[in-house]
């Protein structure tokens, strides 16, 4: 029997996640139902949570894009999370150790703007530090 290698299988979605089961039967060596069958798990167990796009900011119309590093009082951690979730701006929101509580990616129009952004976050209450570093190209 044929073992199909879930970190495999992952690398080759995590490249297009639109690529079809018999794609990637052939890629792994498998049929088509084994890879039916291994995707039905993953989705189950959670490894699997959604299925996504790779998007390009800066073709969206996006002119400054940056990771933010924001520390808060711990008493509004939790509402700086929410208030952040809320915002249309952030689009992916991690809570980390090491220099701040919190990393938000963050994509604006312009750098106008994200100074903007930036002051709209120092206002939030319970936010004692924010850190931008503006994303200048991406590499991987």
């Amino acid at each position: 029997m044929v073992r199909i290698s879930n970190q495999k299988l992952i690398e080759l979605l995590m490249r297009n996640s639109r690529t079809p089961y018999v794609e990637l039967a052939s890629a792994l060596g498998v049929s088509e139902t084994a890879v039916r069958k291994r995707m039905k798990a993953l989705e189950r167990s959670g490894a699997i949570k959604r299925y996504t796009i790779d998007a390009d900011p800066k073709k969206l119309g996006f002119g400054a894009q940056a990771v933010v590093g924001i520390d808060t009082l711990p008493e509004r951690y939790i509402f700086v999370i929410e208030s952040l979730r809320s915002m249309k701006e952030v689009v992916s929101l991690y809570s980390s150790s090491g220099d701040h509580m919190i990393l938000a990616e963050c994509w604006l129009a312009d750098s106008g703007r994200l100074s903007g952004f930036i002051r709209k976050l120092e206002s939030v209450e319970g936010v004692t530090r924010v850190c931008p570093a503006i994303l200048n190209e991406r590499i991987k």
